[in-house]
């Protein structure tokens, strides 16, 4: 087997949002969905940046799998893939990568030009396209801004999968532009002062976090996760 193909099959037997929706892991995922809806005390939440303080955390399965579970309570959602360093959700759900997110902050593409559908119902996926020489400079320009505005009218929520906070200006860029910020962890890997390093991050730039998603906090079964508001 290929090392792509590999990396497919590895990443889409973790959807398990979609593989088995009435799993205990589902649960948690529909969970923390109705968290970040309460959330939206003074404003709805429509746009959510997924990050994390290191690699490996399991951010991107985190969004992708949100993004599911919002498409199946019936919301237009939309997953876009905006780690344009190490992305995965063309392999997740099993797009190519010709045309992306990249392109379209490159190229000036509309929204309808470049998202693709999914195979779950009411969930389209923008993937990062062809990895630029200059993601952050893309994320920070006024066609990025422009473009997600134009999202925000065509979604009812936008999930977006960043690199982790602490390591690129990336995720810091993005946490101004949406409504919430979950942080990804991962039980006994993540460091704590890293995690308040974050935290103090995104309150600097935003103030808009949500909670922290802590993988792997039960190994009895599986890889669980819980919301911290």
């Amino acid at each position: 087997m290929s090392k792509k193909n590999k990396q497919m099959n590895n990443n889409t037997k973790h959807l398990i949002t979609k593989i088995n929706p009435k799993s205990p892991i589902s649960e948690q995922y529909r969970i923390l969905r109705t968290n970040i809806q309460f959330s939206g005390i003074d404003q709805t939440i429509n746009s959510v940046v997924v990050s994390s303080i290191e690699p490996e955390a399991g951010k991107s399965m985190t969004a992708a799998n949100l993004a599911v579970v919002y498409a199946q309570q019936g919301k237009k959602t939309l997953l876009i893939d905006a780690d344009m360093r190490k992305p995965t959700a063309h392999y997740t759900f099993r797009l190519d990568n010709l045309m992306g997110l990249s392109n379209a902050l490159v190229d000036g593409h509309r929204v309808t030009d470049v998202v693709a559908k999914s195979d779950v119902d009411n969930l389209d996926v923008l993937s990062c396209g062809p990895i630029p020489p200059n993601p952050s400079e893309l994320l920070a320009s006024n066609r990025f801004e422009s473009f997600l505005k134009e999202a925000q009218g065509l979604y009812e929520m936008i999930i977006i999968d960043t690199p982790p906070l602490i390591a690129v200006t990336d995720a810091r860029i993005l946490v101004n532009l949406v409504d919430g910020t979950l942080l990804v962890a991962r039980k006994d890997q993540s460091e704590y002062e890293q995690l308040e390093e974050a935290v103090e991050q995104i309150k600097q730039s935003a103030d808009n976090l949500l909670g922290v998603v802590l993988n792997d906090v039960d190994k009895k079964e599986d890889d669980y996760y819980y919301y911290y508001s």
